[in-house]
């Protein structure tokens, strides 16, 4: 992937040593923005993400904080600033699973989930939006005062048992996002989501890695195929590029059609 579309632009991308957040960050660089790649336990992933993105030419800065906490944030735009000398694109992508049966799901599982994959969210977002509205708008750059892309879930719209505590951030993160889109339109700043479905990332493994877990997880794609990083990662370059600058406060999903309700296609 190699559009352009992104040239110039200065963009962060929050759990960027692996999965989705990786694929971002490197189609964002290919795409021609300066990438600030954040990683809260993976070091050597996301120093290997930024030389590999180096030796092709492009600009990565790997940047170490913990999202869910506020001084984290805070640590994240303030490297913003100094590596990278402002901010277009914040892609909002930290996450993770914490699965248990409601009854036995811990208080602490709860918060943690919460904490990251939505708290921590809409803290980066809110440093994000206040760094926009310091900069200013340069049309130079972007019609856009600033984009922020939240890494939803197909789970913002279907319920997923043994996993309450995700559902119910990828749900809350789903008006939060709308919520600010309403709120942030009229300043130019454009806040949208991306919305995955089955994509191949280790948080995931279990469930297509063997031909059992593979076959099992296909029943639920009416596509046929279980995703790929690289599908999210070209419409997150999309969402942040100036072709998509009518695009507000919607979620896009890249699920092969799982949020069709695969299970009724034969009349039900």
């Amino acid at each position: 992937m190699s559009d352009r579309s992104l040239r110039g632009q200065r963009a962060l991308v929050t759990g960027a040593s692996s999965g989705i957040g990786e694929a971002i960050a490197r189609a964002f660089a290919d795409a021609g923005a300066s990438v600030l790649v954040n990683y809260r336990s993976g070091r050597d992933d996301a120093e290997r993400i930024v030389r590999e993105i180096r030796e092709k030419g492009g600009r990565g800065v790997p940047v170490h904080a913990d999202v869910s906490k506020p001084e984290g944030c805070r640590r994240l735009f303030d490297a913003v600033q100094q590596e990278l000398g402002g901010i277009d694109i914040v892609v909002a992508n930290a996450g993770i699973q914490r699965d248990a049966a409601f009854t036995d799901l811990t208080l602490e599982d709860w918060r943690q989930v919460i904490d990251v994959n939505l708290t921590g969210q809409f803290l980066c977002a809110q440093e994000a939006v206040r760094c926009f509205r310091r900069q200013g708008l340069d049309t130079a750059r972007s019609r856009a005062l600033g984009k922020i892309v939240f890494t939803s879930s197909v789970h913002q719209a279907i319920p997923w048992a043994g996993h309450s505590n995700y559902a119910s951030a990828k749900g809350g993160l789903k008006l939060l996002m709308e919520t600010m889109a309403q709120e942030l339109a009229s300043e130019k700043i454009r806040v949208n989501a991306i919305a995955p479905g089955a994509i191949k990332t280790a948080i995931n493994r279990e469930a297509w890695e063997s031909e059992a877990g593979r076959k099992r997880l296909l029943e639920l794609i009416p596509y046929g195929r279980i995703g790929e990083p690289e599908d999210v990662a070209k419409v997150a370059v999309w969402l942040a590029s100036d072709d998509s600058d009518y695009v507000v406060g919607t979620t896009m999903f890249v699920d092969g059609g799982m949020t069709l309700y695969p299970a009724f296609r034969e009349g039900g």
